[in-house]
């Protein structure tokens, strides 16, 4: 059906005016949680009704307005947001409160969004399929018997149906640009360091994962992202990060060469209609007046594949140590992450980083022949949601939890910026998506190209039918 909802830009441009009020905002936002919810359940420990009319009347009072102010948000479960329970998807967490807000979350609450709950994940963030024991399976939008990806899945699902306006996400092996490109919305993975982390343990190992913003366009991308951005003296890797460097308001976009990687010369394997249905969407790109060349292989996908799964084993095992002497109460792909990870040796850990060193300086090569390089955003359909992850691929059998996501790797190894942008939907009536990533820093030339790409397509304006069902929960 047709997109009705107003951007997140235009319904803050309303209450700014005085045109709509947060409490009548919040009221549609809460009835359409309630029509929709049941059916897809992407939003998770839903705030009681009667506090968060009263927030936003108390938001309609206020003088001191942010740029998020009255704007209803949902949370990711992998954040830590005061009174509200936080479970990270684990049993272990099932009734853990959190006293105090995560850093991206207190500056969101901070710039005057209202938190109204969560959005589901997986069990601690691993794999991306968005399901856990203690909320059960977010579905996709476009089919409810599909998986809507992850781990952001709940935020992708809540956007694409028009339960909130704008989502926070974090992507360290795809985990906002998956599940962007399987529900038809925007993900943008910032360049590493742009928005900082949580200052709490290790502050310098484990450069693999980000934070980012999730819209249904690039615009408001760039919204969200200049409220997440910003140093933070307690961590010196970002202390600058994203400082006097606002993205919004988005450049004109100048004419860019931009190279096509598609499977990486046939190590990616892909499902039927996914190479497809990118690179119909990149002939967009060349109306548009880019130069798009197809490129052969610039690194070996093994040796990339090799880095990543170590090093990528070596960060989850730092965050799971705690739990080490409850192996048995994890899921399977946790356990397997934490005794890998526990098993490392120095000098192991060591290869990874100078294999991932290498890649870097190629990338850097690259980088200054081309202003973008795209690859999609899975190598699959959306699958059924019943599966835990795809055993195989066009019959080439998959030797982990994740290898189906091999190809988001190349980004995630070396943290550059990556726009996720939605590449149309397949023969099947599934989306899929287009990772578009640029050379360091370069996030804001990124989204503008992005919000170009996004005039000419309107693909979320595509939105699913919202016919409530119980089907989603497991």
């Amino acid at each position: 059906m047709s997109e009705t909802t107003p951007s997140a830009r235009e319904i803050l441009q309303d209450l700014s005016a005085g045109r709509r009020t947060a409490v009548a905002l919040m009221t549609e936002t809460l009835a359409r949680i309630d029509a929709i919810n049941p059916g897809v359940n992407a939003i998770v420990a839903l705030r009681d009704r009667e506090e968060l009319l009263a927030e936003a009347a108390a938001a309609d009072r206020s003088t001191t307005r942010g740029p998020l102010h009255g704007l209803p948000m949902a949370i990711k479960d992998l954040a830590n947001v005061a009174g509200v329970r936080s479970t990270q998807g684990s049993p272990l967490l099932a009734d853990f409160v959190p006293q105090q807000d995560d850093l991206m979350v207190a500056r969101l609450r901070a710039a005057g969004a209202l938190i109204i709950g969560k959005t589901n994940t997986p069990e601690f963030g691993l794999g991306s399929h968005t399901y856990n024991p203690v909320y059960g399976a977010t579905a996709n939008p476009y089919d409810r018997s599909r998986s809507c990806g992850g781990s952001s899945g709940g935020a992708a699902a809540a956007l694409a149906t028009g339960m909130v306006a704008l989502a926070d996400g974090s992507d360290m092996m795809g985990s906002l640009r998956n599940p962007a490109g399987w529900c038809n919305v925007y993900g943008f993975r910032p360049s590493w360091g742009r928005v900082p982390g949580e200052p709490r343990g290790d502050l310098f190992l484990h450069p693999l994962s980000t934070n980012g913003p999730m819209a249904r366009n690039p615009e408001d991308l760039a919204l969200l992202l200049d409220v997440m951005s910003g140093p933070d003296p307690r961590q010196p890797l970002a202390a600058t990060a994203g400082a006097g460097h606002r993205v919004s308001p988005l450049p004109e976009v100048r004419p860019m060469r931009i190279g096509w990687l598609a499977d990486w010369g046939g190590a990616y394997p892909m499902e039927p209609g996914v190479l497809e249905t990118c690179e119909t969407a990149l002939k967009v790109l060349s109306t548009l007046g880019h130069q798009v060349e197809t490129l052969a292989p610039p690194f070996a996908a093994g040796q990339i594949w090799q880095s990543w799964t170590t090093l990528r084993s070596f960060a989850v095992a730092a965050g799971l140590r705690v739990f080490a002497g409850q192996m048995q109460q994890l899921k399977d792909s946790a356990q397997w992450e934490l005794e890998r990870g526990l098993a490392l040796t120095g000098q192991e850990i060591q290869a990874a980083s100078d294999l991932r060193s290498d890649w870097q300086r190629v990338v850097a090569q690259l980088f200054s022949q081309y202003d973008a390089l795209v690859l999609p955003t899975a190598q699959c359909w959306p699958f059924d949601i019943a599966l835990e992850y795809p055993q195989e691929i066009g019959g080439i059998a998959l030797d982990s939890y994740h290898r189906w996501m091999e190809v988001v790797t190349p980004v995630s190894l070396v943290g550059v910026p990556c726009l996720a942008a939605p590449a149309g939907i397949g023969p099947t009536g599934l989306p899929m998506g287009l990772q578009i990533f640029a050379a360091h820093g370069r996030d804001r030339d990124l989204l503008a190209l992005g919000q170009q790409y996004h005039c000419a397509t309107r693909w979320p304006e595509r939105r699913p039918t919202p016919t409530p069902s119980t089907t989603a929960a497991r």
